[in-house]
């Protein structure tokens, strides 16, 4: 038998790591770290299972194509500084990517031990390498291009914000981010919990960001302090627009007006850039409430019922279709289970009552039946009459979705939107209606995964720099 052949033998029997975690009773009155992470050894064991197919099925599912086999093929020789470096060449974000992407259903969904065996552990890879050089000061920059003469403006700080400013400053463009909040980061700061994704890994990638020569202009709201043709005006050679889908939407309900009805989004914040669960310390007012109640079934819902049980409260999660349904990674929904969050699935909010007071004291919902599958292929839904019940509860979350902030589109008029109020992009080079204007991330596709995000960033600073030397 070739030396191949054993080898290829030999990782298709191996067993998958599986990594340590805090006990779910512990954790879920913690904000720290979720998973502890894994040894050099344990990596080594996993990444010796990559069976390195001609054509590997876990790059072409990857949104940003990151060489998998190549960074794994160092973790299994022991190497995991060599296996950074060679993540940082193709991805501004490793540590990031390797606690949220949902793998599950991109490189790992597509890995071929996983059709009969349990696929490579790719996530936990890449945040091993990424953490391992952290953590060990081995960390290096890549080297970038020489200086091209260009000079492009990003607008956002998040990931699709990071991604471009780190392929066009490796390119050699200087690089400039305006960001409207006092950090960078965007949704990995103000959106992701602490227990998810710590802000300190998230600050350090900023930071490596910098080392690549891009400037970082916080507190810099573009459509008030300055607009497009102002930046053009200023010498930009092109412009990325990357500021998310950071405006909530509501169901539109009876008694979402009452106290104690929040978005996802402004609940979120108090606990990540507010720090409301180290109050008094911080000044932001925390969320005192008995029961919360979080509406959605996707990673924000999941995001804002574990945080509830976090600040003592307890959590249920109503959801109008069967946990089957779910949108959100399958882990997280296993960690929400696993610490106490109560799911009220196959139910409809109908209406928030509220006290005397104008306070949230309950949640009337109606017990719904799935049908046939709709437009977004997932089975619908629809209300059982007579079935209406309460949930009494004096705080509501809802995460039911996001669009983007409409401030620079209104202060520019000749950047077209679509119908659904997303940037209009042409969806091969992510331009816009203004030549030196392009877009991605969630700005152009509707709230989605931190992954796609910085996948549009790529594309986008491709054609960027086709764009700036004369070739688009």
């Amino acid at each position: 038998m070739s030396e191949e052949k054993v080898r290829k033998t030999r990782a298709s029997g191996l067993p998958r790591i599986k990594m340590p975690a805090q006990d779910p009773v512990r954790r879920a009155t913690n904000f720290e770290e979720v998973p502890y992470g894994i040894s050099l050894e344990m990596a080594m064991d996993e990444a010796s299972r990559c069976l390195h197919c001609p054509k590997p099925r876990c790059m072409a599912a990857c949104p940003v194509n990151i060489n998998i086999p190549s960074f794994i093929e160092e973790i299994a020789k022991g190497d995991p500084k060599a296996a950074a470096d060679k993540l940082k060449k193709q991805t501004a974000l490793p540590a990031v990517c390797g606690r949220v992407c949902p793998q599950e259903i991109q490189c790992e969904g597509s890995c071929i031990l996983g059709i009969k065996k349990e696929p490579v552990a790719i996530g936990m890879l890449e945040r091993f390498a990424a953490d391992y050089v952290r953590l060990n000061n081995l960390e290096d920059a890549p080297e970038c291009a020489p200086k091209n003469g260009k000079k492009v403006a990003i607008i956002g700080c998040g990931p699709a914000g990071i991604t471009a400013a780190s392929d066009l400053a490796l390119a050699g463009c200087d690089v400039e981010i305006f960001e409207a909040l006092h950090l960078a980061g965007g949704v990995l700061m103000y959106g992701i919990p602490q227990f998810r994704l710590p802000k300190e890994i998230v600050s350090h990638e900023i930071e490596g960001l910098k080392k690549l020569g891009v400037k970082i202009h916080l507190n810099y709201t573009v459509g008030k302090l300055a607009g497009i043709q102002e930046f053009i005006n200023d010498g930009f050679d092109a412009i990325f627009i990357g500021t998310g889908a950071g405006l909530p939407m509501f169901q539109g309900i009876p008694g979402e007006n009452s106290v104690g009805v929040f978005s996802a989004n402004e609940f979120l914040t108090r606990f990540n850039l507010m720090k409301a669960y180290r109050f008094p310390e911080f000044g932001t007012t925390p969320v005192k409430a008995k029961h919360i109640v979080t509406i959605g079934g996707g990673n924000v819902a999941m995001d804002s019922s574990r945080t509830a049980l976090r600040i003592g409260a307890k959590s249920t999660l109503v959801y109008r279709r069967a946990i089957e349904q779910m949108p959100a990674r399958k882990e997280e929904i296993h960690h929400a289970q696993e610490e106490g969050v109560v799911f009220q699935v196959l139910s409809g909010a109908k209406r928030i009552l509220a006290d005397e007071k104008g306070r949230v004291r309950g949640l009337e919902c109606v017990k719904m039946e799935l049908g046939e599958p709709d437009s977004s292929g997932r089975k619908s839904v629809k209300e059982l009459p007579g079935t209406e019940f309460v949930i009494e509860c004096d705080a509501i979350v809802e995460a039911i979705g996001n669009r983007p902030n409409p401030l620079i589109p209104l202060t520019t008029p000749t950047l077209k939107l679509t119908e659904k109020g997303t940037i209009a992009c042409d969806p091969d080079t992510l331009q816009t209606s203004i030549p030196q204007v392009f877009a991605g991330g969630d700005a152009v596709s509707g709230a989605a995964t931190v992954i796609s995000a910085m996948g549009q960033g790529k594309k986008a600073a491709a054609s960027i720099l086709k764009f700036v030397n004369g070739q688009l």
